[in-house]
């Protein structure tokens, strides 16, 4: 039995895929299991051949890809190649890897004792990938994972598992043994049910997901019972600070990108301007006007910035959360409420901690600007959130950056840069309800193997009994 995804602009059908039972959930875990003392076995040079040959085949999936994304988010073609660009880095990074997968010798106070820090692969690794950038987060549930030994499972999206199933086939298609890396397919009523087996399941002993805080806090309790770590890389609401010494267009630039690219729906979207009030008023009339400029299309034709959101209930979310605003007080700059899934670039000003869109992540194109009195008072109102994945200041003065980039409470910030900023060798994670653990670099080789404590006895043993 398959399940449908339906266009999100069109209303056709844009793609099909098997409804899997948990039992069939089930089987891919027993084959990777299956598969994992095969690939563990392999040196790492022969690991790091086939990642090298799965990022070209993923680079050959190409067209493919931007037709999945298209189809099944209303990805524009941009952003569905720069999503294959980015994830294809991530593999040759992970293949980069597998050498440097390294242990330590730690010197022992017991004469003879040779003491090893050792890293081994864990085992079968369960990824749980969203929609939103689906090509970089799919390949980032697994290449790390794959390139410390372990075989994973990746629990497609449901909202594009045509494009999951096509990293899969990649991956499939470059030598590693079957069953390696599976992929698990299900119909959106059966969600719940089929993550709840798999993360029940022996055989699955860690598990990664990208994805809601909601779901983020169900996924680590149940993880729980059976004592199996979580890496979670949740929701945000990240801040931008404009400083008054700040390089005004230059500050435009990244917030128009940070805020607007992917039509919002990143999660390290820009979703809070805070400025303060000496340069507010210059900044909301050259950031309004930039935004006027960034039309939102079909992005099938491919002639605007920005293409659809996911699905109506972005749509109604994001009017909802401008009907609140402006019912507080608040004032839309450019764009405003839609009527459709192209939906335009969207200002708010004067927005206040009583309103929803101080607090709420979007997820689409609207973005708040908050008013702030000094730096002080905008790191305090950058550190009222729940949350804390990304941020960015904008300041003449790099030290004053660095100095008020340490006050922000987040996993990322950046200083003179867009919140919207992913290199495939950096530590990338949040802290508080943006999650925990880090994907990227050496930090997933840490996530994604064990730590074990080994000794070589060289000399004869003295003991009190």
């Amino acid at each position: 039995m398959n399940f449908q995804r339906v266009n999100p602009i069109t209303g056709e059908i844009a793609s099909s895929a098997k409804a899997m039972s948990v039992e069939e959930a089930c089987q891919a875990v027993d084959r990777a299991q299956a598969a994992f003392p095969t690939w563990s076995a392999m040196g790492p040079n022969a690991r790091r051949a086939v990642l090298m040959k799965a990022a070209d085949e993923l680079d050959a999936r190409a067209d493919d890809f931007v037709a999945a994304m298209m189809g099944e988010i209303g990805a524009t073609e941009g952003w569905a190649r720069f999503n294959l660009m980015l994830a294809t880095g991530m593999v040759r990074e992970a293949a980069a890897l597998t050498t440097q997968i390294e242990g330590q010798v730690i010197p022992s106070d017991k004469p003879g004792c040779v003491a090893m820090a050792l890293r081994e692969p864990v085992g079968v690794l369960l990824g749980i990938a969203p929609w939103n950038a689906p090509i970089i987060l799919g390949v980032r549930a697994v290449a790390v994972p794959l390139a410390c030994g372990n075989s994973v499972v990746l629990k497609a999206s449901e909202t594009c598992p045509r494009t999951h199933e096509l990293i899969v086939e990649a991956f499939a298609a470059s030598g590693m043994p079957e069953g390696t890396l599976s992929v698990v397919t299900n119909a959106p009523e059966d969600a719940a049910e089929i993550v709840g087996a798999l993360i029940d399941h022996p055989s699955i002993r860690r598990i990664n997901f990208t994805g809601s805080t909601a779901v983020g806090r169900i996924i680590a309790k149940r993880a729980a019972e059976h004592l199996k770590p979580v890496l979670l890389e949740l929701g945000g609401k990240a801040p931008f600070l404009v400083l008054e010494d700040a390089d005004l267009d230059e500050a435009v630039k990244a917030a128009a990108f940070g805020a607007f690219m992917n039509q919002g729906q990143i999660c390290m979207s820009t979703e809070r301007i805070i400025v303060v009030d000496a340069v507010a008023d210059a900044f909301a009339e050259k950031f309004a006007a930039k935004a006027k400029t960034m039309a939102a299309g079909d992005p099938r034709d491919g002639n605007t910035p920005l293409g659809a959101v996911v699905d109506s209930k972005t749509v109604d979310k994001v009017n909802g959360l401008i009907a609140d605003a402006t019912g507080k007080g608040a004032k839309v700059i450019a764009g405003g409420p839609a009527d459709s899934v192209v939906m335009p670039a969207t200002i708010v000003d004067g927005i206040t901690d009583a309103m929803s869109l101080y607090r709420d992540e979007s997820f689409g194109p609207v973005v708040a600007l908050i008013r702030a009195r000094d730096e002080a008072d905008a790191i305090r109102i950058a550190n009222d959130s729940e949350y804390g994945l990304s941020a960015a200041v904008f300041t003449r003065d790099a030290t004053r950056g660095l100095g008020v980039a340490r006050q922000i409470q987040s996993g990322i910030c950046h200083v003179n840069g867009p919140t919207v900023h992913d290199e495939p060798q950096m530590p990338f994670g949040g802290v508080r309800a943006s999650g925990y653990g880090r994907f990227g670099g050496k930090a997933g080789i840490d996530a994604f193997t064990e730590l074990r404590w080994i000794t070589i006895e060289t000399q004869p043993g003295h003991f009190p009994i």
